[in-house]
């Protein structure tokens, strides 16, 4: 597998770039926010990479930041989200942009993705969700921060115990994002929590 190439870019042809690394010429493809940033590039580029490989071809996938990286993982590990419509998607939306549409459930700002549906959104929504949580990403937490209440480690349990009780994914998040106390119980937060709704 190669994770990252580090060389100088030969062409530029959206959404193609062609590295030469050692006298080798890779085509990678990269999403639009990448494509962009390579602008301001003159000297080496570094651009961690994902390779796909089917029975028709191998293609390598080149990102700017290590989470541009994991969210196109994340993406094509969703059932119906293949590599193109992954790429589309971090060229449409920021890495921080789609982990605040999924984290506030909007599907018709994913559904505006050229390739989504509104199906196919709402079930990027509840997939990737709980997954994001998961993901340690190295340079926005604050992105992070609106679904992985990090501060106080009750705040998931809360947010599902809302959940449970009814509250929509969105509605929890938001209820207990308020509270700003970060060494109170689950029960301490769900009661809060329901007293500002």
């Amino acid at each position: 597998m190669i994770g990252h190439l580090k060389g100088t870019i030969i062409s530029k042809n959206p959404p193609e770039v062609i590295l030469e690394v050692g006298g080798i010429g890779y085509e990678v493809l990269c999403p639009m926010s990448t494509f962009y940033q390579l602008d301001n590039l003159s000297e080496d580029v570094l651009l961690f990479t994902h390779l796909s490989i089917k029975e028709d071809g191998h293609t390598l996938f080149g990102f700017i930041t290590k989470d541009e990286k994991n969210i196109f993982r994340e993406l094509i590990r969703v059932n119906g989200v293949g590599p193109k419509v992954a790429l589309a998607i971090l060229s449409h939306l920021t890495v921080k942009s789609l982990i605040e549409c999924i984290s506030t459930e909007d599907a018709d700002l994913l559904a505006k993705t050229p390739g989504i549906g509104k199906k196919t959104a709402l079930k990027l929504i509840v997939e990737l969700q709980d997954r994001l949580v998961k993901l340690e990403l190295v340079g926005s937490p604050e992105a992070t921060n609106q679904m992985d209440q990090r501060n106080n480690p009750n705040s998931k349990q809360a947010i599902e115990a809302l959940q449970s009780l009814g509250f929509k994914t969105k509605e929890a998040n938001r209820m207990v994002s308020k509270i700003d106390d970060q060494d109170l119980s689950t029960e301490q937060l769900i009661r809060l929590a329901l007293q500002n709704k």
